[in-house]
């Protein structure tokens, strides 16, 4: 327990080592053992529901003393249907397929062998996270489902919740005979036990953080271990002059009203000028309604009343807020030289009947996501059949994009011989 941990370093060097070695069992581990784990670690969450509620009480007590904002306090909460979301997303993650082992890519040679390649687990991943509690659950889930070793630490704020939710992982994973160590969540709200993890490559794999950008810029900054991030999510929607414009309303709308606290919510709204008077009228009202604050360029103040002048700083800037940024473009050409000067290459989309312009947008557009006549709220493991996922990756190795099941294993190539040898 945290009182018992005096040498931070001494104590995650030995997390490491076991997860090390809980790695290796869980990579020989089958699949139905596997599930059989998750299922328990269910079942264990469904028993301590008053515990894990009386556990997170004393989180939200320390929370409201220490005043912490009533959106962090929110995220804090273990409600009932909170603790029913981390058991069905449990149960939902044991019916996926299974990607471990996956044989792919195989094909013969002129010499006579089979050279393919096979799906494995990366080993042991360490997520470094803040606020929800839920998320403890989650990265358990997706890192067993995936073959891997988990080492969590939880934010300060969620320490009581966390444990507690630690110890329904560990008695799940005894229950489906695989070792308890195999998912550790880190004992301790000392700040240099995040230090040492990301400076253990020898034990920790890869590491992904999940919070605000100070945590990621730090982690990704100070780490020897490899980090699947992403920073921000500035993104764009850019209507076309050959956009259908029913089409381009209800696209540009749900982009950025539909939640505004998101990441792949849209932050910049570039609009051609061949449309713009036309569809910036259709929007305006609707957004002022839903008490959005626009701020615009020259052209975009001459067209909407009430809006705000647009600094060069809001071209890049994550509002996760009700606010909207919109510039008038001269077309595409125009359209994609913003975007990739200013998107933080998460998710961008292009509104337009015109094949051909679709096709240069998603061939030139650098960003992880990149979506046709479509919200950019799309962007989310859910929703592209991933069945769920532990974070969206801006990054270009070694996962970009939402990163499920898939996004947690690596690749080695295997070769099929009977006897073979080189001449």
């Amino acid at each position: 327990m945290l009182e018992k941990i005096s040498n931070v370093t001494s104590y995650m060097e030995q997390l490491g080592q076991k997860a090390r070695l809980a790695s290796r069992v869980l990579a020989s581990a089958g699949t139905a053992q596997r599930d059989r784990a998750l299922e328990a670690i269910a079942d264990e969450l469904n028993l301590a529901r008053e515990a894990l509620m009386a556990e997170n009480r004393r989180d939200m007590q320390v929370g409201e003393e220490k005043g912490l904002e009533a959106a962090l306090l929110d995220r804090l909460e273990l409600t009932p249907a909170r603790i029913d979301g981390m058991i069905e997303g449990l149960r939902q993650i044991a019916a996926l397929s299974d990607p471990i082992g996956e044989v792919f890519d195989l094909t013969y040679r002129p010499s006579g062998i089979q050279v393919g390649r096979m799906r494995v687990p990366l080993g042991v991943v360490g997520i470094i996270y803040e606020s929800r509690p839920n998320v403890t659950a989650d990265a358990a889930a997706l890192c067993l489902k995936s073959g891997n070793a988990a080492v969590l630490r939880g934010g300060s704020e969620a320490y009581h919740s966390n444990q507690a939710i630690a110890r329904c992982i560990g008695a799940g994973l005894l229950k489906a005979r695989l070792p308890e160590t195999a998912v550790q969540v880190v004992a301790t709200t000392d700040r240099s036990a995040v230090g040492r993890m990301i400076a253990m490559p020898r034990y920790v794999d890869v590491i992904i953080p999940r919070g605000g950008k100070g945590l990621i810029e730090r982690i990704s900054q100070d780490a020897r271990v490899p980090v699947i991030k992403h920073l921000d999510g500035i993104c764009h929607v850019y209507i076309d002059d050959q956009a259908e414009v029913g089409k381009a309303f209800d696209v540009a709308m749900n982009a950025k009203t539909q939640r505004y606290g998101t990441c792949n919510t849209m932050e910049t709204l570039l609009v051609a000028q061949g449309i713009a008077e036309e569809m910036l009228l259709m929007l305006a009202a609707p957004l002022f309604e839903k008490g959005v604050e626009i701020r615009g360029c020259e052209r975009t103040r001459e067209i909407i009343d009430g809006c705000v002048e647009a600094t060069d700083a809001d071209w890049d800037r994550e509002y996760l807020a009700p606010i909207l940024a919109i510039r008038v473009v001269a077309g595409l050409d125009e359209a994609i030289e913003h975007i990739n000067t200013h998107s933080s290459q998460h998710t961008d989309a292009i509104v337009t009947e015109n094949f051909t312009r679709a096709r240069r947008f998603l061939t030139e557009v650098d960003s992880s996501s990149v979506m046709v006549n479509a919200s950019t709220r799309f962007a989310d493991g859910f929703e592209y059949g991933l069945g769920a996922e532990i974070g969206i990756s801006t990054d270009k190795f070694h996962a970009r994009g939402p990163v499920g099941l898939e996004g947690l294993t690596s690749v080695k190539y295997i070769v099929l011989g009977d006897g073979h040898i080189r001449t």
